[in-house]
């Protein structure tokens, strides 16, 4: 192996996903010469995620309406199953979500990136950081071609996903096990009966425990098709959700399988610590993932353009310091802390519940006119703040003392 000496930037990006690139960009827009580094040959493969995305807050964030191509299909309608078949609509007066081609959407992030001024550097694995009295000061990388260099930074952006490999050398706790869950997700064809504006949920601890499954319908006709569970092995959960669930037997009696893919996602709420010296952690290996539905990409962008905000104030002042740092974390909280802390409590709730009960609920909030109440809702990811205004419908009174009822009675 060849080693070559260190090169030198400001910010260091490990890992190309969309937090990773959202990062860039942001620094790269400030005047910080930024360096990502992605360990595969090609930004979005492989893809982990269905792409499943809110409407309103990519368009807060600048990211919609997107170039042609990037988005599949978008939806005004979920439906949600019991493991006996029991379902529950929402019916949306409008679109609120967009499902994505989160190769292209990836790509897209990364091409902005580059365009304001970030360098991508593929096929490149960041093996270690450089740490010198307590601070990060950069990291060991290593290409494809087994050529290895030191890059030197003032700070160093972890955005490198649910592994969480480097949160352990930069002397931060890593993911709790106990928040994971595992999942699969294939992409099919020849789906039947379903409509093209909903989104499918199949929930229940009969096909995945501690999670649910989904089915997103894309507009020619295929879909994505997966499920999470923290216990027993996802592959064969899907296979009975496909064979013998009464509603999504009959959805993918004929589906063809094209592509298979897994991934762990962390249900456990933020970790406890993000930030040291010259060094921040972002997205997915910070468990910046919504406890409630998993997804990792609107909070992880959230909290990927405060570090970098973080990070370039901290450069421009020359102070990188953990005391520097520490605003990131204090912002974050202050912006999702509320919303993670609600979506913990009802992944809790939610899994307390018995199949019976879930079926019950999901009855009951079909009689007490949830649908109606929400009809006119496009917040799905903040999902604290949601409730809140919810609750100024007196209609949903109700439904909050039917939920209170329901908890105490599944957890006595």
């Amino acid at each position: 192996m060849t080693q070559h000496k260190t090169q030198q930037t400001e910010a260091i990006i490990i890992g190309g996903g969309p937090v990773g690139s959202y990062a860039a960009l942001n620094l790269a827009k400030a005047g910080i010469n930024t360096s990502v580094f992605e360990e595969h040959p090609q930004i979005g493969f492989p893809s982990h995620c269905a792409g499943h995305l809110s409407i309103r807050n990519l368009k807060e964030m600048g990211l919609y309406p997107l170039p042609s191509g990037i988005v599949e299909n978008t939806f005004s309608t979920a439906n949600f199953y019991s493991p006996k078949g029991t379902k529950f609509s929402i019916h949306l007066s409008s679109p609120v979500t967009v499902v994505l081609n989160r190769a292209r959407f990836d790509q897209y992030l990364a091409k902005r990136a580059q365009d304001a001024g970030a360098l991508i550097f593929l096929d490149t694995s960041v093996q270690s950081l450089v740490i010198n009295d307590g601070f990060v000061q950069g990291v060991n990388i290593q290409k494809k071609n087994g050529e290895q260099s030191q890059v030197a930074s003032e700070v160093t952006v972890d955005a490198e996903g649910v592994s969480s490999r480097l949160l352990r050398q930069a002397g931060l706790k890593a993911l709790k096990p106990k928040g994971l869950v595992y999942s699969v997700e294939a992409e099919v064809e020849n789906v039947a009966d379903v409509e093209n504006d909903s989104v499918e949920v199949f929930l229940g601890k009969a096909y995945a425990s501690g999670f649910y499954g989904w089915l997103i319908p894309r507009a020619d006709g295929s879909a994505k098709v997966g499920l999470a569970t923290n216990t027993g092995n996802p592959r064969e959960c899907l296979e009975k959700l496909r064979t013998k669930h009464p509603v999504a037997s009959k959805q993918l009696s004929n589906a063809k399988i094209i592509k298979v893919s897994y991934h762990a996602i962390s249900l456990g709420g933020p970790i406890e610590k993000t930030y040291t010296d010259g060094f921040l952690a972002a997205g997915d290996c910070a468990s910046q993932v919504k406890p409630s539905t998993g997804g990792g990409v609107i909070f992880g962008l959230t909290c990927a353009k405060i570090a970098a905000e973080t990070a370039s104030q901290a450069i421009f002042g020359g102070d990188v310091s953990s005391d520097a740092l520490q605003v990131y974390q204090k912002r974050c909280s202050d912006l999702l802390g509320f919303d993670f802390n609600v979506m913990l409590r009802l992944r809790r709730f939610l899994n307390s519940l018995s199949d019976e009960k879930l079926d019950e609920m999901l009855r009951v909030c079909g009689k007490l006119g949830v649908d109606k109440a929400l009809r006119n809702e496009d917040e799905i990811d903040f999902q604290g703040k949601m409730l809140l205004k919810a609750l100024a419908k007196p209609s949903m009174w109700a439904m909050v003392a039917y939920f209170a009822l329901l908890y105490l009675s599944a957890n006595p």
